[in-house]
């Protein structure tokens, strides 16, 4: 690989890293090309970055980020998974890892917190963003609905008052033409 190729590399990744929130760095031995696609699909969908590059390379893109402490972790074929939303990478590398056993999560980090491949799991059971941004506008959206109901309520009942009447004084007709 050309040196100026290197560079795009290492330029790309320190960016997606640098904007991220949280980073999930993985092993994938044995992917098929097929596997790697869905793998690639999954990441795409929740909004996550996913490269597979050269550990040297991704060393470099660590430098001068807040994500310097993984590069331990760059041992073997690895792969990075970046998001802007704390949940989605951490959930869409363990959902897949489950999946498919030759996708290992080795760890991750989440702002300044290094998480090992276990806090990594037990982040991806959160709800993402998404899912707690729905959870909100419908709790918010509750209450109106109930404020709503109860105001409708008396004017229903009226109307049910209102319509019974009509029928018991249709009644009261009816019986009293029957009975002359």
């Amino acid at each position: 690989m050309e040196r100026a190729r290197k560079e795009d590399i290492v330029n790309q990744l320190n960016s997606d890293i640098g904007n991220a929130e949280m980073v999930v760095v993985t092993r994938h031995e044995g992917l098929t090309v097929a596997e790697a696609t869905e793998l690639r699909r999954a990441m795409r969908a929740s909004g996550t970055s996913f490269r597979v590059t050269k550990n040297r390379l991704a060393l470099r893109a660590l430098d001068g980020t807040t994500f310097e402490g993984l590069g331990k972790l760059f041992t073997g074929p690895t792969a990075v998974a970046c998001s802007d939303d704390p949940v989605a990478a951490a959930k869409a590398a363990v959902d897949f890892a489950k999946k498919n056993e030759k996708l290992i999560v080795l760890g991750g980090q989440m702002g300044e917190r290094e998480l090992d491949a276990s806090e990594v799991e037990q982040l991806a059971k959160l709800p993402s963003l998404d899912e707690l941004r729905g959870t909100i506008v419908g709790l918010l959206q509750a209450p109106a609905t109930k404020i709503a109901m109860v105001l409708q309520a008396p004017a229903g009942q009226l109307a049910r008052v209102f319509g019974a009447y009509g029928q018991t004084e249709g009644d009261s007709a009816a019986d009293a033409e029957a009975g002359s």
